[in-house]
């Protein structure tokens, strides 16, 4: 047996009929936003723990280098090149080191993005259930659900200021204004 599902998938916003619904086409971009979101973080994922792992093996190579120059003598045209090698070798260090932390903030943003994909899983599934639809309470329970998944004061603070009517876009200039004064502070994970 063949079972038809009860509500019909894909959009028929092309040719409604007495079944279209404004919900469903909800549902529907919801959902595919979503999968889209981690699909992109899944193809990135590999690419970038590549980058992580020539980038570590860098830094442990650049240590042995550094290591290695040392035991040049100080003196003389070995002296003169030692000194080049060391500054060259910090510098690029220092880079490798830079490259490493760049890669700490892509994590982080990879977790957002996650926190993102099931949000707005959970948003669909409130909004594809009529029984929840239009319960308040509902959408409190999925405002608090969304809420813990934010990390820091300032996604807190931007989070609860959308709830308490600031517009999305002011809340968001603001917080990424936050951000940027803190951009000093690395956090490391």
């Amino acid at each position: 047996m063949n079972k038809e599902p009860l509500h019909p998938r894909g959009t028929s916003a092309h040719m409604p009929d007495l079944n279209w619904s404004q919900v469903r086409e909800t549902v529907l971009m919801l959902e595919l936003s979503a999968v889209q979101i981690e699909a992109a973080m899944k193809d990135s994922d590999s690419s970038v723990e590549v980058l992580t792992d020539s980038f570590t093996t860098m830094a442990s190579y650049m240590r042995t280098i550094s290591d290695t120059i040392q035991t040049l003598p100080d003196h003389g045209e070995v002296g003169v090149a030692k000194q080049n090698l060391s500054g060259v070798s910090e510098h690029v260090s220092g880079m490798v080191h830079q490259a490493i932390i760049a890669f700490q903030f892509y994590d982080k943003l990879v977790q957002r993005l996650a926190h993102v994909g099931i949000s707005l899983g959970d948003l669909s599934d409130l909004v594809a259930d009529g029984r929840r639809l239009y319960n308040p309470s509902e959408w409190v329970s999925l405002q608090d659900k969304i809420r813990t998944k934010y990390t820091t004061r300032e996604e807190i603070a931007m989070f609860e200021a959308v709830m308490q009517g600031m517009p999305v876009q002011e809340a968001v200039d603001k917080f990424m204004a936050e951000m940027k004064e803190k951009s000093d502070d690395i956090e490391l994970f």
